[in-house]
């Protein structure tokens, strides 16, 4: 997904959407005032449920086709609670999850050892990013990949790591699965999805 200069993208959201931006730097940066800071002209509500919108977007590394999908699901199921749905929806995408264990540092990076077929689900090499778990779902690195330069050192950098609640993972065999759903509330979003699913509802 092409997105742009990620540092000028982030700076202009106000949040660190890429894992690149999420340093004390860009905090330093973004929190810093001066004469060269232009003063931010006051959002309208459609102006910042659309920042909302970006943010979530970029954050999840998706295209607009692929988050309006997800958004008409999230909307159109009866009997679910629409902002939960969307949630556990992202979360649950195959390259989500690789970089939620660990394997890969960035979003971006987990994409590509999925389609380039590094990944297994339930012992079978599934080579769709946006490819769906759910509870139960086992999650590996693929024996022969395990040589690849890429995952080279990982296992002793990932002993002391601790996925989110939801995942269980085994630093030793580079492999976990889902052992629940992703819940809003376990850790500070850089974005709102109510205004998120507010300027879909337009």
């Amino acid at each position: 997904m092409i997105t742009g200069p990620k540092y000028k993208i982030a700076k202009r959201l106000g949040a660190p959407v890429f894992e690149k931006t999420q340093t004390p730097k860009f905090a330093l940066s973004k929190n810093r005032g001066g004469k060269r800071t232009k003063r931010r002209k006051q959002l309208s509500e459609y102006g910042r449920q659309l920042m909302e919108k970006q943010k979530m977007r970029y954050v999840y590394g998706l295209y607009e086709k692929q988050f309006s999908n997800y958004i008409a699901k999230a909307t159109s199921k009866k009997g679910v609670v629409p902002s939960e749905m969307l949630y556990q929806d992202v979360e649950l995408r195959l390259d989500n999850i690789v970089f939620r264990m660990g394997l890969a540092h960035t979003r971006a990076l987990a994409r590509q050892l999925s389609s380039h077929g590094h990944i297994t689900v339930n012992g079978r090499k599934v080579t769709i990013p946006s490819y769906a778990l759910k509870v139960g779902d086992k999650i590996a690195v693929r024996e022969g990949s395990k040589e690849k330069k890429v995952f080279e050192g990982l296992v002793d950098k990932l002993a002391n790591t601790t996925p989110v609640t939801w995942v269980k993972f085994d630093p030793k065999t580079l492999s976990g699965e889902v052992q629940g759903m992703p819940k809003q509330g376990e850790e500070e979003l850089l974005f709102d999805i109510t205004s998120v699913l507010e300027y879909y509802s337009r």
